[in-house]
């Protein structure tokens, strides 16, 4: 009797552990990496396996915002173009002798500013989120290309440089931002009555009015927050490279929510956590590797990035299906 009563609670830990999206993609991660390190093990080694979680840390810190703005029932589609232009601001700041630290600030209010017009045209006017962000992403873009003239910024500070290329313990900058910024982005989302509120908003706005939440200054508050993220992974790219390219941001938004998606997040809004975000930022990251291992034409990146998206989307949808018949 012990031990079917042993045995059940192995299983009943088990399914609940398959019912988590980070243990699943834990599972999925491992599985990927062993794949590649079959196929391929002179390529997984320790130096390549630091520059998979280099190249990802820019996008998990959008993703930490997109993340936010998912469970809440909205998403940005100018995120890629947001971190560009701050990214570009506050490099022209710096080479016209703006000090570093007041042109990060200036960065930092592009990316508030550009989430604060998102915020009025969907809360205040009611805009549809997809329109809204699609034309802003137009319109920064633009802003880019004006103010850069098509041309890339260089002849950064050396101050701002070291911000994306210094090193604490071997370890860079932006891995360390990124890991942090993660860990109290996911421990205020779990933790806090604040930023829980999203998971009302997203599960049924009219209820989430009724308990007495203000949706609209909640909305408003999570387009600024992922414009001054989208805005820190612009400069810290840009302080990593040396230099504003005047492509920086192009399709990250794509790449954001494709990972966010797959992380858990619902585009029906209710669902999702920064960890798995994270997690799902690096299991696109070891696809695009092994892609480059394998040496598959790098062309198909886009169409391998946007077929992901696609199933995710599709399994996203048919669980709610599955829970809503059971």
């Amino acid at each position: 009797m012990a031990e079917l009563e042993l045995g059940a609670k192995r299983r009943s830990l088990l399914g609940r552990l398959a019912d988590q999206r980070e243990f699943v993609l834990v599972v999925i991660l491992l599985v990927t990496v062993g794949g590649v390190a079959v196929g391929s093990p002179e390529s997984m080694t320790l130096d390549n396996l630091y520059a998979v979680l280099l190249a990802l840390s820019f996008q998990a810190i959008v993703a930490i915002g997109m993340t936010i703005l998912l469970i809440s029932g909205g998403f940005d589609l100018s995120v890629g173009s947001t971190a560009g232009l701050a990214a570009a601001a506050a490099g022209l700041a710096m080479i016209h002798g703006v000090p570093v630290p007041a042109a990060i600030l200036a960065g930092l209010g592009v990316g508030a500013a550009v989430g604060f017009v998102n915020g009025i045209f969907i809360a205040r006017i009611g805009i549809n989120p997809f329109i809204t962000t699609l034309g802003m992403m137009g319109v920064v873009r633009g802003l880019i290309d004006i103010i850069t003239q098509g041309r890339n910024i260089s002849g950064l500070p050396d101050a701002f440089k070291w911000i994306g290329q210094g090193t604490v313990l071997g370890v860079q900058h932006p891995i360390i931002l990124c890991l942090a910024l993660v860990a109290v982005g996911d421990l205020l989302l779990r933790k806090t009555r604040f930023l829980r509120q999203n998971y009302y908003i997203g599960g049924s706005e009219k209820a989430a009015i009724l308990s007495g939440i203000n949706v609209n200054r909640m909305k408003i508050f999570n387009y600024m927050l992922t414009g001054v993220l989208a805005a820190v992974a612009g400069m810290i790219t840009a302080a990593r490279f040396g230099n504003v390219s005047v492509t920086l941001g192009k399709n990250l938004e794509l790449q954001v929510i494709t990972a966010v998606i797959i992380g858990g997040a619902s585009l029906q809004g209710g669902e999702g956590t920064v960890l798995g975000a994270l997690l799902g930022s690096l299991l696109m990251a070891i696809i695009v590797t092994a892609i480059n291992i394998f040496h598959v034409d790098i062309y198909w990146n886009t169409f391998i990035i946007g077929a992901t998206l696609l199933v995710a989307v599709l399994i996203d949808v048919l669980s709610k299906r599955k829970r809503t018949i059971v």
